[in-house]
Parts: C-alpha cells; structure tokens; sequence
C-alpha cells in the first residue's frame, strides 16, 4: 500500500515529466499544424500549468481511490 505521502511524490515525478513532453509538443509538433494561432513560450507554459494541475490533481485522487479500495477489500476478506 502506498502512503498518501508516497501517492502525491508518485503523481508529481509523473506529471512533472508529463508536463516537460507536454511543453516540447506544444512548442514544437502543435504550434506548426496551427500557424494561424499565435502563441508563444508564456501561453504555452500557462496552458500546459493549468492541465498539469489538473492531471496531477487526477492523478492523485484516482490513486487514493484505489488504495482505499484496495484496504476496504482487504478488510471485509475479499482477494
């Protein structure tokens, strides 16, 4: 079972190097098939912020769901 402490860690290494992908396609495959769309570094980095917080937050109640799932199964003698 993980700790809350070691279920937030898990989801920030995660989503840290999802967020550094994220950055590198925006800035690199997305932006060129919109040519028409003008947005530079500092609208790519808050964009790609918002959905980072996001996917971490997700990330980290989909985990804590699983783990009390997991523990409640445990609990009543269910495999």
């Amino acid at each position: 079972m993980q700790s809350k402490l070691e279920s937030f860690l898990e989801s920030l290494w995660d989503v840290g190097i999802g967020f550094c992908i994220s950055m590198l396609l925006m800035q690199f495959v997305v932006n060129p098939l919109f040519p028409n769309v003008n947005v530079g570094a500092a609208e790519n980095f808050g964009i790609t912020f918002i959905f980072t917080v996001s996917s971490m937050l997700r990330k980290y109640f989909v985990r804590r769901v699983a783990n009390w799932w997991t523990l409640r199964k445990l609990k009543l003698g269910g495999h």
